[in-house]
């Protein structure tokens, strides 16, 4: 299949990243290649390669695939760091920017980066600026095309990653998503679905930039991927 789109994936078993696999399946022309420290159950038909292997050979494994996106959904909690900023650092700062430069090194052009709401290198919130500091630095590693996502609080199931203090969130955001306004607009609630078909449909763009996409741009770009997808039904129905 000379048109398939090949797309490499770190950060597969998680939220997103299960939600970039299951979206993936809705179309033949894209290929989800994830990489990955460890081997993870995958979702159910899920239609991909896997590679698992230490990050420091991760850019050994792009050369080998030569996708033409990366996205990355890599991220510790406070919880799972041990409530340790070096800790939390080294996965949410070092490890996704030693990804991009190994992506970038292996000729990927473009890349996908979930971040977050809030995200800014000047905040007073450790978490935000980290997230923060992690943008600004793939912003100087040289992709021809840089999408950062940052949603606000994810939706959707999580396995074996129990974070009560988040469902209880989800639970009342239907009620606090209206409440939150003007610049607290973009804390609300987002389903992980619409997150991954916005990742997967930027993924395949090829205008050069850096581009933040916020909940509503997020929105935008999965409603044109749920188009594409409805074109494609429509000329598998004609021919």
């Amino acid at each position: 299949m000379s048109d398939l789109c090949r797309i490499a994936l770190v950060g597969a078993t998680g939220l997103i990243g299960r939600r970039v696999i299951e979206t993936s399946n809705d179309v033949d022309d894209v290929r989800i290649i994830g990489v990955s420290r460890r081997e993870a159950p995958l979702p159910d038909g899920a239609r991909m390669e896997m590679y698992v292997a230490t990050p420091d050979k991760w850019g050994e494994v792009f050369e080998t695939i030569k996708p033409r996106t990366l996205i990355c959904s890599l991220g510790t909690t406070w919880k799972k760091s041990g409530r340790d900023e070096e800790a939390f650092r080294k996965v949410d700062h070092d490890l996704v920017l030693a990804t991009a430069e190994a992506a970038v090194e292996a000729g990927i052009p473009n890349m996908v980066m979930v971040s977050s709401a809030g995200a800014d290198w000047r905040s007073k919130t450790f978490y935000l600026k980290v997230k923060g500091e992690t943008e600004t630095a793939l912003s100087k590693v040289g992709f021809k095309r840089l999408d950062i996502l940052r949603p606000g609080l994810l939706r959707g199931p999580r396995t074996n990653d129990l974070r009560v203090g988040e469902k209880l969130a989800m639970i009342a955001s239907p009620v606090l998503d209206p409440m939150l306004g003007g610049k607290w607009a973009s804390y609300r609630s987002i389903d992980a679905r619409v997150v991954s078909e916005a990742a997967l449909g930027l993924a395949m763009r090829k205008a050069a930039g850096r581009f933040i996409h916020d909940n509503d741009a997020m929105k935008r770009a999965a409603r044109e991927w749920r188009q594409r997808l409805e074109r494609l039904e429509q000329q598998a129905e004609q021919d």
